[in-house]
């Protein structure tokens, strides 16, 4: 039962927008339920983007408010793509929350811009829950490389550039030529494997270079304050001078705005002293790396981890800098006509590969608040005032409602901290399937030891497996954890566990599951799992 009934005014004004939107969306506006958002019945209506977002809105909203998650359970919120129904929920909504700090898809936070009706507000929990007490962890990928792993980012919002959570950057390489203007040695191309081993095409010199069609083929789309991985791969030693120019795009169909051009210089397979700089150039051979477009300059540098530290913190002018790639990164193309790209199957190539694999932009915040209680009390308190906000007569209740909830986090907490201090501390190593748990090891006295598959969906390489087996063995970690919607492929991952008689544990991390249904169902799941698989094995028998 929903006991709200909202001013007639406001329905009125929001009325006129629903039928803007019925009228794009006819085949979804004929006919609703008492389930779904609706701009007729009286009802204070919540969308959340996702299944999480959703628990904890639905404690606050209590039988005030109607809460309608955007995502199905189950779904990855890193790759879902809104659906009709979707687009109309958030058509019909008075409030809509969502996570934030670019855990959703672009396409998702884009969709919900679109079709929010005003006064409906869009509210990101990740970024408005600070001012009561969220803390952010900074996105620090700690893989040991043996040479430079080189993403590429965007710095700084644009916001004084008139950017906006769905602006765009484009980064174009324009050209690929050798030391002081020569030809090229060979052939450079760069991409990112996504799911399965596919992989996608950023640039490829090999067939040119086309100015006339917008560098189409040969340009990195990303959103602003966004990182994404990237694997370099050159046919041929030599120098390497990459030419590249960017541009944002605040709005689609706006005039492009350029915001720096350069070039990238690659010593691959020599000696960085053969470059021109020579010896007098700063040389990058080891590390987290990224080719940075900086928005609050309008330059393009190198920016990533300092000389004498782990910290991602030094800035490197990018014309007086040299990546090295050294020759134990020189291995054979990949059968199949997907690696084509790169030239004839077997022949060999030097590979700057990506640390982690699978299309995962994100941004310099992990996104993954709620592994950590107290991030989701604060998320409490914003959803609590921007409903008194949206139904000021409601206030009573949803205060009531929050603080209610916020007891139950804290016993929450409480019981989640007591339980993984019961694991041993030399066995507090945490070894999941993806980078998305430091909010849990942060909060709760874990050593966020690794991710043992690259991102959610994607099988390991068989390079990945033989880097996998060496970790296990010498971490000596007594089990690894894996998603429960994994399970089903991530067949070589359980089959390298048996091999080594690791047990192979659930956790869960993005979404609900059938036997997990609540967020507090999910943070004891997690801590019970932890509890069991790595605390100390007593025989019974």
């Amino acid at each position: 039962m929903y006991l709200k009934t909202i001013p007639s005014t406001r329905r009125k004004q929001a009325g006129a927008g629903a039928l803007i939107a019925c009228a794009f969306f006819v085949a979804a506006c004929g006919t609703g339920t008492k389930d779904l958002p609706s701009r007729v019945d009286g009802i204070t209506d919540v969308v959340a983007s996702t299944q999480i977002v959703a628990d904890i809105a639905r404690n606050v909203a209590g039988d005030r408010a109607r809460v309608t998650a955007l995502m199905p359970r189950g779904a990855d919120p890193h790759t879902y793509e809104p659906s009709l129904r979707g687009v109309r929920n958030v058509a019909n909504a008075d409030v809509i929350f969502t996570n934030g700090l670019l855990l959703e898809q672009q396409s998702v936070l884009r969709a919900i811009d679109n079709a929010a009706v005003k006064p409906a507000k869009v509210v990101a929990l990740g970024e408005q829950s600070t001012k009561h007490g969220a803390h952010l962890l900074q996105l620090v990928e700690d893989v040991t490389l043996d040479s430079v792993w080189l993403g590429m980012r965007v710095e700084g919002t644009g916001a004084q550039l008139g950017a906006n959570s769905h602006s765009e950057i484009n980064i174009h390489v324009t050209g690929v030529r050798g030391a002081d203007g020569a030809e090229a040695p060979g052939d450079a191309a760069a991409y990112l494997t996504t799911a399965f081993g596919t992989p996608e095409v950023y640039f490829n010199s090999r067939d040119g270079f086309h100015p006339e069609r917008g560098y189409e083929g040969d340009t990195i789309t990303l959103p602003a304050a966004a990182h994404t991985h990237v694997s370099w791969a050159f046919s041929k030693p030599g120098v390497y001078v990459i030419d590249i120019e960017a541009e944002l795009v605040t709005e689609r169909g706006a005039r492009p705005i350029p915001v720096g051009a350069s070039s990238i210089t690659m010593a691959v397979g020599v000696s960085a002293k053969s470059t021109p700089s020579g010896a007098s150039a700063t040389v990058l051979d080891q590390g987290h790396q990224d080719v940075s477009i900086n928005l609050n300059n309008k330059k393009i540098e190198i920016q990533g981890d300092a000389a004498d530290s782990k910290d991602i913190a030094a800035v490197y002018d990018s014309a007086s800098t040299v990546i090295e790639v050294p020759n134990n990164t020189l291995q054979k193309i990949p059968a199949g006509p997907q690696f084509r790209f790169l030239g004839t199957p077997g022949d060999e190539v030097y590979v700057l590969p990506q640390a982690v694999l699978g299309k995962h932009v994100h941004g310099e915040v992990d996104p993954h608040l709620w592994h950590d209680v107290d991030n989701v009390i604060a998320f409490v308190k914003t959803i609590r005032d921007e409903l008194i906000a949206a139904d000021p007569q409601g206030a009573r209740d949803y205060t009531a409602n929050a603080d209610a909830y916020i007891g139950e986090l804290g016993a929450l907490h409480q019981e989640v901290t007591d339980t993984i201090a019961s694991i041993p501390e030399e066995r507090r190593h945490l070894v999941t399937t993806h980078d998305g748990y430091s909010y849990l090891a942060h909060a709760y006295g874990i050593d966020a030891a690794g991710f043992v598959t690259p991102n959610p969906g994607v099988e390991p390489s068989a390079r990945d497996l033989i880097a996998l087996t060496n970790t296990l063995k010498n971490l000596h970690v007594p089990a690894v954890f894996l998603e429960p919607q994994l399970a089903v492929t991530s067949t070589d991952l359980l089959e390298t566990a048996k091999r080594l008689n690791i047990r192979v544990c659930p956790i869960r991390g993005d979404s609900f599951d059938e036997d997990v249904t609540t967020y507090v169902d999910l943070m004891r799941a997690n801590a019970a799992s932890l509890q069991q698989c790595l605390g100390v094995h007593r025989d019974t028998s």
